[in-house]
């Protein structure tokens, strides 16, 4: 299990370790190059699709086997979103689509991993409003990410409270079924603090961590106790050229990019999110809702 100190220990060597930062414009001027050179290629083709990418929302249907799962718990269903990222790419009324997709779904938790503005905090008055009207049978549960850290945690927060939302930052809840979400504060920019979010958890309890960066994947699975991660923040890439795949992709987020993950015991799902960062394009990696059914192992 990762104690305060040896986790803070473990979190600065991956940072040291990671190579230089492709800057928003250098991101910019890759994604628009890359993409009117795949557009010419494919006579307009991926052209199209990196403008009509970012609005073609789409169900991500899996089924994940957890040991320890309790009987009550079987077929439970989970629906995550990610990255929102509202203005000013991302408009309200594309995320009021992926509102009433995921509440079409009837899930019995909804769960939100993070980045919920971009460039403004203040967004979040106009943001949480609309993520109130999320009706899950159960539980709706949130944790912070990295953007929502750089531009001011505290509204952020502000903001689910006025509405409601229950944010998990180094806490836990226990649902009346028996499985237990866990909500890390942002492993990259906030206060993470593992041992005290798993606290009192036993070896038998399912755990459910939301945590927003992925590739932090490999070092909380060395908890014993972790059964599954849900994370964002890579946008599956945001732009996946033919042949040449994604020109960038986030800090945290360049091993595992998307989709179903398995190390050892511990599973990690990745949603691609919702909105958009460096300019509004997506290719080949379309705006996620994610339904996750629970079943016994």
């Amino acid at each position: 299990m990762l104690g305060r100190n040896k986790f803070q220990r473990a979190t600065q060597s991956m940072s040291d370790n990671l190579e230089a930062q492709v800057t928003r414009r250098q991101f910019l001027q890759m994604v628009v190059g890359g993409t009117v050179a795949a557009g010419i290629l494919t006579a307009g083709g991926v052209g199209l699709a990196a403008v009509t990418g970012p609005y073609s929302l789409v169900v991500e249907r899996v089924q994940i086997a957890l040991r320890n799962l309790p009987s009550a718990a079987e077929g439970m269903r989970i629906v995550q979103l990610s990255d929102f990222h509202l203005y000013p790419f991302t408009k309200l009324p594309h995320i009021e689509r992926a509102i009433v997709l995921a509440n079409s779904l009837e899930p019995d938790v909804i769960v939100l991993t993070g980045d919920y503005v971009l460039e403004s905090a203040e967004a979040i008055f106009d943001l949480a409003p609309t993520l109130a009207q999320l009706n899950p049978r159960t539980a709706f549960l949130a944790a912070m990410g990295n953007h929502d850290y750089w531009t001011n945690a505290t509204v952020i927060a502000q903001g689910f409270a006025e509405q409601g939302i229950r944010l998990l930052q180094n806490e836990h809840v226990t649902l009346p079924n028996g499985v237990v979400i866990a909500g890390l504060d942002d492993p990259w920019s906030g206060m993470p603090d593992l041992a005290a979010t798993l606290e009192g958890i036993q070896a038998e309890q399912p755990v459910v961590l939301l945590a927003h960066e992925p590739d932090f994947f490999d070092l909380f699975a060395t908890d014993p106790r972790l059964d599954l991660m849900l994370s964002g923040h890579t946008h599956g890439g945001q732009i996946n050229l033919p042949i040449f795949g994604a020109p960038y992709l986030p800090r945290y987020g360049r091993k595992y990019v998307r989709g179903h993950h398995l190390l050892g015991a511990a599973q990690l799902y990745v949603n691609r999110g919702i909105g958009t960062t460096g300019g509004n394009f997506r290719l080949d990696a379309a705006p996620e809702v994610t339904e996750i059914t629970l079943v016994r192992l």
